[in-house]
């Protein structure tokens, strides 16, 4: 992941792909300040997920706060916030599996005749009470 602004420490070999997200309805600053030679500090908005990348040895620091004030309300070492950037391999379904989707799908074909077989109905039901 290119970080054009604040690219890390030409000696950071093993960077780790980070994910945060800002769980609360308040804006937050995240700022990571224990790597030497680099500057990382970015706005959060409510909702937002914010990816970067960084060392290992990393800390996350959360501050949040109303208008001129900002308070350090999280610490979070960024081995922790690791996202798994490594692709899955597809493996090919097992018999068993197979067999499980099977019988899944026979499920809801019983549950689907009944269904059809329910008559509509056609007298109103209780609308108000007084």
């Amino acid at each position: 992941m290119a970080q054009i602004l604040d690219p890390l420490p030409p000696n950071s070999g093993d960077a780790i792909l980070c994910c945060y997200v800002n769980a609360t309805s308040k804006v937050q600053i995240a700022r990571i300040c224990n790597i030497p030679n680099w500057y990382f500090e970015r706005v959060v908005f409510p909702g937002q997920r914010l990816v970067f990348e960084t060392m290992p040895e990393a800390v996350l620091e959360i501050h949040s706060g109303m208008m001129a004030s900002a308070i350090l309300s999280d610490k979070i070492p960024c081995d922790r916030l690791r996202v798994n950037d490594e692709p899955q391999p597809e493996t090919a379904p097992t018999q068993k599996q197979h067999e499980q989707d099977k019988d899944k799908n026979t499920k809801w074909e019983g549950i689907r005749k009944n269904v059809e077989k329910t008559p509509i109905l056609t007298t109103p039901a209780l609308a108000g009470v007084s």
